[in-house]
């Protein structure tokens, strides 16, 4: 069993202004998304909608062993995180069917792999494709 982090990045400014109706729609997309999740055999360990960005804190390193703390989000961009669901699943492309059906009634996603003991989370990429050889088998 692997855990997702499905991430909701979403224009904050252009949410609030949408109508009322919009609002449900986005419900009812996120209810189909979870009863899509439940059918497919994937568990929500949990999900929340995030407060608005401008009421975030942000913290850096101060550069004298402290920390400096400042009011609102760490990155300024158009769309910040709205919310995300945590998800324990066993069938990776389900789950991204599933996303991407949430997807296709206009919402964001960013699914990410919580990484596991052992897993390589450098970021750096192995450019060299030279097999390696070991013993006489091919590694």
């Amino acid at each position: 069993m692997r855990r997702y982090l499905v991430l909701l990045p979403a224009p904050e400014a252009e949410w609030a202004a949408l109508p009322a109706e919009e609002h449900v729609r986005g419900m009812q997309l996120h209810e189909q998304f979870q009863r899509d999740l439940g059918q497919g055999g994937h568990w929500i360990v949990t999900a929340s909608p995030l407060t608005p960005s401008a009421q975030a804190l942000s913290m850096r390193p101060d550069g004298q062993g402290g920390a400096t703390i400042t009011d609102g989000p760490f990155a300024e961009s158009v769309e910040q995180l709205a919310g995300f669901y945590l998800i324990d699943s066993n069938d990776r492309d389900d789950l991204v069917r599933c996303c991407a059906r949430l997807v296709s009634g206009g919402g964001f996603v960013e699914l990410r792999q919580l990484a596991q003991q052992g897993d390589d989370v450098s970021g750096q990429t192995n450019t060299d494709t030279t097999p390696t050889f070991q013993k006489g088998h091919l590694l």
